[in-house]
């Protein structure tokens, strides 16, 4: 009964990701993209910043509702408590891997 499945009709899942060698990146390519994942989080961040710094001059002028410029800089706000936290978070886990002992 076993010798007559056949194992090469496996088919992996759908939706599940592969590990990098299986998707042909090598470890460094996956490095570089994290990273410029980072560095694209960190610009959407400043990005984030100085949209709210235009929407408080327009609405000095009295260009922009008050209710705008609210949202915008609380989502600023919140864009950068995430950053502060994951930045502590990954000094902590470097912190943590230079305490292991070998």
């Amino acid at each position: 009964m076993i010798q007559s499945m056949n194992l090469n009709t496996v088919k992996p899942l759908e939706g599940v990701e592969q590990n990098s060698t299986a998707n042909g990146k090598t470890p460094g390519e996956a490095i570089k993209s994290f990273g410029s994942f980072l560095s694209d989080a960190l610009d959407n961040v400043a990005a984030q910043e100085q949209n709210v710094q235009v929407l408080n001059d327009k609405f000095l002028v009295g260009e922009v509702n008050p209710d705008q410029v609210m949202i915008a800089s609380e989502q600023a706000l919140l864009s950068l408590q995430l950053t502060t936290q994951v930045r502590n978070k990954v000094i902590e886990a470097y912190q943590e891997i230079m305490r292991t002992q070998i």
